[in-house]
Order: C-alpha cells, then sequence, then structure tokens
C-alpha cells in the first residue's frame, strides 16, 4: 500500500473499528455521533482502500469477513492508541474536564459507589463519567483491553497496577427463621448437607466458594444460580437455600448473617491500565484511592442498623 492509500486510510480506521466491535451500523453511527450514511460511507471507503470486502451482512447486524477480522486485529489496538493520546493531550489541556472510564463490581453498591462518585462529582462536574458494572473477570479484562481506565476489582489481578483499598469480609447468610440463624459461627464443613445460593461458576466468589468447599470435603448442592447479588439475597430470605455472601449495603430483615471459621476474605483493588492516565483519570483514581474504604465501610454499618 502506498503512502498516500494509508495516509487516506487512518482516519477512516475509527468507524472500522466501531463497526467491527458493534457489529451494528446504527449503534455504530451513535458511538461515534455522525449519521448512519456517513458512516456506510466510510467503511466503503475502507474498504476501497485496502482492495478487499471488510463486514457481511448478517440478518440486521454486521460480521467480519476473515480478512477483515486479520484487520481489526492489527489495527484496533492502533486506533486505541490514537484516542488515547488525543484524550491526553486534550485533557492537559483543561485538567478539570475530560472522560473516565470507571467499572465496579455487582457486590459493590447500590450505596458506596454512587456515593464515592458523587462526592466526586461535586469537586469535579466537569468530568464525564462512563460507568460499567460487571463481575471481577468481566472488569478485568475490560481495563486489560482499554475499554475501562480504572476499575475496582475483588480481588486485584497480579498484572495490572492496583492500589490495594481493604479487605471484604465473606460471612454466611441464612433466612432469619432457618435453624443456624442462632449460630454465631459455624465450621463450612458442616453445612455439606445444606442447600445453597450461589453466583454462577464464571464468578470470582463462586469459584472461591467451590475451593473452600472442596477443601472442606465436599462439592455445594446450589439449587439456584443467579448473577444479582439483591435477587440472591432475597432468595435466600424466603428460606430457598443458603449463601456464602459479602455484606449488603441495603437492611435485609430477613437475613442473619453467620460468621464463617477461617479466614474468608478477598482483596478489594483499584485497577488501571497499563499506560499513563490522563489528569482527570489520574483524579478519579486518588479519590477512589482516598476515600472508597470509608463510603464502604459507612454502608455496611448503615444496612446492620
Amino acid at each position: 500500500m502506498s503512502p498516500s492509500q494509508v495516509e487516506a486510510l487512518i482516519p477512516l480506521l475509527a468507524a472500522f473499528d466501531a463497526a467491527a466491535e458493534e457489529g451494528h451500523i446504527t449503534r455504530a453511527a451513535q458511538r461515534l455521533g455522525v449519521p448512519q450514511s456517513s458512516l456506510s460511507r466510510r467503511l466503503k471507503a475502507v474498504e476501497q482502500a485496502v482492495g478487499v470486502k471488510l463486514f457481511q451482512p448478517v440478518g440486521r447486524r454486521v460480521a467480519l469477513t476473515a480478512a477483515g477480522q486479520e484487520l481489526h486485529d492489527r489495527t484496533r489496538g492502533l486506533v486505541r492508541a490514537l484516542g488515547d493520546a488525543v484524550d491526553l493531550v486534550r485533557s492537559d489541556a483543561d485538567p478539570d474536564s475530560g472522560l473516565v472510564r470507571f467499572g465496579f463490581p455487582f457486590s459493590l453498591g447500590p450505596v458506596s459507589i454512587p456515593s464515592l462518585l458523587a462526592d466526586f462529582h461535586a469537586g469535579a462536574p466537569r468530568i464525564r463519567l462512563h460507568l460499567v458494572q460487571a463481575h471481577g473477570t468481566a472488569l478485568v479484562d475490560m481495563v486489560r483491553e482499554g475499554r475501562l481506565d480504572l476499575a475496582v476489582s475483588i480481588p486485584a489481578p497480579d498484572d495490572l497496577p492496583t492500589i490495594i483499598l481493604g479487605f471484604q469480609r465473606i460471612h454466611l447468610y441464612v433466612a432469619s427463621n432457618h435453624p443456624l440463624a442462632t449460630r454465631t459461627e459455624v465450621d463450612l464443613a458442616d453445612l455439606a448437607a445444606e442447600p445453597f445460593i450461589a453466583n454462577p461458576p464464571t464468578y470470582h466468589l463462586r469459584r472461591l466458594f467451590d475451593s473452600w468447599c472442596a477443601t472442606a470435603g465436599f462439592t455445594p448442592q446450589v439449587g439456584f444460580e443467579i448473577t444479582e447479588f439483591e435477587t440472591l439475597r432475597a432468595l435466600v430470605a424466603q428460606n430457598l437455600g443458603i449463601a456464602v455472601l459479602p455484606a449488603p449495603e441495603l437492611p435485609h430483615p430477613g437475613l442473619t448473617r453467620v460468621a464463617l471459621t477461617g479466614e474468608r476474605e478477598r482483596s478489594i483493588g483499584l485497577i488501571s491500565g497499563n499506560h499513563r492516565p490522563t489528569p482527570a483519570v489520574a483524579r478519579l483514581r486518588d479519590h477512589v484511592a482516598s476515600h472508597a474504604m470509608s463510603y464502604l465501610d459507612r454502608a455496611r454499618l448503615s444496612a446492620q442498623e
């Protein structure tokens, strides 16, 4: 490809990258803030520049051809790097504004993180926050891939810059009328015959729970699997099973917490990508690092009152 062809292709790669990731022309156009017709013209220009078909229709969506997939694999890092460079230059020019893509796990909220972010917004109202709530593995992957700038991860991974915020204690939760509700402490090995409610196996908490049970000599009987923590607690309150969970941030009068013997906790880490943060990202990072645990502790105490 000649230098002139490369020069013509560079401004079109953002359109190609958006369409490749969204798999949908309308959503890709919305993501870039351009009319759908303009995006379609840019995609045709990319195909003309490289001389091969890059997309194929699949129902109402679009999918990459083999050539398109190879081009996307080789260029998406370049597009993100260019976007990071532009964001950094803009943020350096105006450190009180910018965009921060921030993620946090399902086991935190709905009290602590919103309160923490409200406090941050009061001091930095021009910094825009794009928020993502997901389970820990997904959050770590999004930070690794550059789709998030910062995330609270439980536990903290080993391969990303991390600030340890504190630790999350794990307890047994049962319905208030459950026979175990009168106990102050229980050994996990004594629960082998109990029915459990838990997250899916992809969740770190579920993998940790399964490993603890294996060490205790049994495989847990999980009758209900669910991703959402508040609904999980509601199922426990209905006496449909017991659960091993972190402390809730909202009151649950139908639940009783019972301590588990042994070391039952996970690290809470604030993670970021392996690149220089923009001033806006650094500002949120410092705020979360300084104040997160006070908000987390306050939310847990409020839920117990």
